[in-house]
């Protein structure tokens, strides 16, 4: 891997510059464009209202959601994950409009997947366009830090062309709008979730590894949470006015986030490279014919299996001390719902 790409890499990702914790765009307290969702008494608010902590106990998770839904924009937050013994936890940070669109649903994922004490958290990004769950695009990576120390901020992009998914700002995902994508791109207005759930069924190798309560709770922490989009009449499912839509486009233009330049392109493909496990555009177990938004990147694909997973485990791979703790990959990486 070029050096250049290395060093990019470890200052977009390390945290160590401001302008990796923070976006161009304002910042909104709680209740200036938050709900509960559930579990309220294990959702925590801060006295400035612009930082919640989200708890998974016995009794029950816990979450939140925007007051309104967006036709496209710009989602994200500062985000730190439990640590210790954190198997079958997951936390998500998505957009659907599931509660709208029960059978033709959209949704964007950021979940991140607990692990066995002593194992690295997961981040899977998931996309479904007109309830397209049967063909989930699913991808994995390891991360190239503790999510557990420190905030590091994920961003979710969703213009009518572009799906761009970041982790601090380096671009770990786009996806394009193609037209033989039809429906499974999304499109109709989605509300904003952050949730933390039980996911014992699943989310740590494949149901292997349960919650085990004697660690609770398990508390994520959400700081710095930000919206930037057309809001939508949750009835009408029509912009509330010409006027805001128009503000929020100038505003989605403004983060800078909306255009990959070709440094951040690079340092995206040498992340790839390095830190996805999974991916759909390769399981050509599940889909024989590729999705047809796949761009097919040789580098990538010779270290896939048919499966779309590593033919490697990556502490084969990567000799560093954090690299040679193993991490389990679940045998099918497909979604299962985020509350």
């Amino acid at each position: 891997m070029d050096c250049k790409i290395k060093i990019l890499i470890s200052i977009m990702l390390s945290g160590l510059v401001s302008s990796a914790m923070a976006i161009n765009t304002r910042t909104l307290a709680f209740n200036e464009a938050y709900s509960p969702l559930f579990g309220h008494h294990n959702i925590h608010r801060s006295d400035d209202d612009r930082h919640v902590r989200l708890l998974l106990d016995r009794s029950s998770g816990s979450g939140f959601i925007s007051s309104d839904m967006y036709q496209h924009g710009l989602f994200s937050a500062l985000i730190k994950l439990p640590s210790d013994y954190t198997a079958g936890v997951v936390v998500a940070f998505y957009t659907s409009n599931g509660d709208m669109f029960e059978k033709t649903h959209d949704e964007l994922d950021f979940e991140f997947l607990g692990n066995i004490k002593g194992k690295e958290w997961r981040v899977q990004t998931n996309i479904y366009g007109n309830g397209s769950t049967s063909r989930g695009r699913e991808e994995r990576y390891l991360m190239p830090f503790d999510p557990t120390k420190e905030f590091h901020r994920y961003s979710i992009l969703w213009t009518n062309e572009t799906i761009i998914f970041y982790i601090d700002e380096m671009p770990i995902r786009e996806v394009r709008r193609t037209e033989a994508m039809g429906g499974d791109y999304p499109s109709k207005p989605m509300s904003l979730y952050a949730t933390i759930w039980d996911a014992s069924n699943w989310a740590t190798s494949g149901g292997k590894y349960k919650v085990n309560y004697k660690y609770s709770p398990f508390t994520s922490e959400f700081h710095d949470l930000s919206l930037v989009g057309c809001r939508v009449d949750p009835i009408q499912m029509l912009p509330t006015s010409t006027e805001n839509c128009t503000a929020a486009n100038s505003d989605l233009m403004n983060t800078g986030l909306t255009v990959i330049t070709p440094d951040k392109r690079k340092a995206m493909r040498a992340f790839r490279e390095k830190f996805m496990t999974y991916s759909v555009c390769y399981d050509t177990l599940r889909y024989p014919e590729k999705l047809p938004e796949c761009e097919i990147v040789e580098a990538e694909k010779r270290r896939f299996k048919e499966s779309g997973h590593l033919k490697f485990s990556h502490h084969r791979r990567h000799r560093s001390s954090r690299a040679r703790r193993s991490t389990a990959t679940d045998p099918d990486p497909s979604k299962h719902s985020s509350m």
